[in-house]
């Protein structure tokens, strides 16, 4: 019999942590067949256990000592603890223990213990935090949602080689279409940093396989009119916040409406099937969390608030995105880019 494949998670991670970690990772060994390291207070992770079944689950326990904090102020001193939750987790991906790591702590922090331990893709600039959020018709990866805010443009040319490639191999969109985020969709719109990516973007894609169509507004994200939308992290973290506190915002003023008359109650009753499935397409736990892309190997930052849903889906995330190769393809196409200008400083 094979060895389970094991993914390791940072049970101390997150505001409701650790009861709402452990019952993710309960799930997810229950319905995705996988083995979780449950990093953190062993006394306190197996009191969490003993609430649940897991007769038959591999979820042995990593202990360690600390916690980096919800409220650290700074994350790159705290991770040169090795003995915290978050830190050992990512330690278990690079001793080849676990495939990925996932936590719904400090995203700062995780950001910086990924880089610290993992190490960026060689070539890569920056690592880039990507979100896949729903649209009309599909779903739409926002890449970068804040671990860089400020960015030259060859850190948006690499955004958009990560967030195609992810696109294409966890969400199963064939050739993703990739826009640039701007104040308007002709090519001179756009702050100077748009502008240059722009015209990186426009030399280099068909050599590193994007499908880069141009500009794109803010519409275009949740239209449904293109796969991956690049831009810098302190755009993408307002777009992100903007788009989280518009769906919450939606969802209670049609509560409230469905439920303010009897005939609204009634309407309520008959549609109530149907307002579950939209409710389910907004809600982050079905997303599980966003890749770190850009690192070597699968760091998966959760929402501070993941339910033990978003745990588990989490989870299931970190498992895909190491087993479809996303690491690998982005090395390969960083490796194209640099193969072509190599050729064309030697045509000069």
């Amino acid at each position: 019999m094979s060895e389970t494949i094991r993914v390791a998670l940072d049970a101390m991670g997150g505001d409701r942590a650790p009861g709402e970690t452990v019952l993710g990772a309960v799930e997810a060994a229950r319905e995705y067949g996988i083995g979780v390291y449950l990093v953190g207070r062993s006394e306190v992770i197996q009191a969490e256990l003993a609430k649940h079944d897991t007769n038959g689950l591999d979820l042995p326990i990593e202990h360690t000592d600390d916690v980096i904090p919800m409220d650290e102020h700074n994350p790159a001193r705290a991770v040169r603890n090795k003995n915290t939750s978050m830190v050992r987790a990512l330690q278990l991906v690079k001793d080849g223990r676990a495939i990925g790591a996932t936590s719904a702590g400090n995203s700062g922090a995780m950001m910086a213990a990924a880089t610290f331990v993992l190490k960026r893709i060689k070539g890569i600039e920056r690592g880039a935090l990507g979100g896949v959020l729903p649209t009309r018709n599909g779903a739409c990866m926002v890449i970068d949602l804040g671990a860089n805010t400020d960015c030259r443009p060859e850190f948006l040319q690499q955004f958009a080689l990560m967030g195609s490639i992810y696109m294409e191999r966890i969400i199963h969109f064939p050739a993703p279409t990739v826009g640039l985020l701007s104040n308007g969709e002709e090519e001179g719109k756009g702050n100077q940093q748009v502008q240059e990516a722009y015209q990186l973007l426009k030399a280099s894609a068909a050599t590193m396989g994007i499908n880069f169509i141009g500009n794109v507004e803010g519409r275009d994200i949740f239209g449904g009119t293109v796969n991956v939308v690049v831009c810098d992290g302190f755009v993408g973290n307002v777009v992100l916040k903007v788009s989280e506190g518009l769906s919450d915002a939606l969802l209670s003023m049609i509560r409230a409406e469905m439920t303010r008359s009897l005939p609204n109650k009634l309407a309520a009753a008959v549609l109530r099937s149907d307002m579950r499935k939209m409710g389910k397409r907004l809600d982050y736990a079905e997303y599980g969390g966003f890749p770190l892309l850009g690192i070597n190997g699968s760091a998966i930052i959760a929402h501070g608030r993941s339910n033990a849903r978003a745990i588990k889906n989490a989870l299931r995330v970190a498992r895909e995105t190491a087993e479809s190769g996303v690491a690998a393809a982005i090395a390969d196409g960083l490796a194209k880019l640099g193969t072509e200008e190599g050729k064309q400083e030697a045509e000069v």
